[in-house]
């Protein structure tokens, strides 16, 4: 027997606004202002929850001085078409590249992410 239906994952920022903007338009998915943070869901439910802190520092990976705490992986069919995409919502291509079926990227909070071959 479930004690959940789900987990929601919810990701500190320091523009809860600006990074459910980005992740919406990255998986198409809908705005849902919510008390305290914003989500951002799917069709089916699925949903990313983020909320403004204070003080907020980003990770520094791969470094383990303020270590990426999080990050997703989203699956893609084309590598140069998504990557093109989240560059112009505002991500940044990560200097390091360890792999050739993925690409590392900063979300517009610092998160690490990767776009990945499906």
């Amino acid at each position: 027997m479930a004690i959940a239906r789900h987990p929601t994952v919810v990701i500190d920022c320091a523009d809860a606004d600006a990074l459910a903007h980005f992740y919406a338009a990255l998986l198409d998915w809908r705005i849902d202002p919510q008390d305290g943070w914003i989500d951002v869901r799917a069709e089916d439910g699925r949903r990313l929850s983020f909320q403004s802190v204070e003080d907020y520092r980003p990770p520094c990976w791969p470094g383990q001085e303020r270590p990426q705490q999080m990050h997703l992986d989203v699956v893609v069919d084309d590598l140069d078409e998504a990557e093109a995409a989240v560059l112009a919502l505002g991500a940044t291509k990560h200097q390091i590249q360890p792999g050739m079926t993925f690409r590392v990227f900063d979300d517009l909070a610092g998160h690490p992410f990767c776009l990945c071959l499906s």
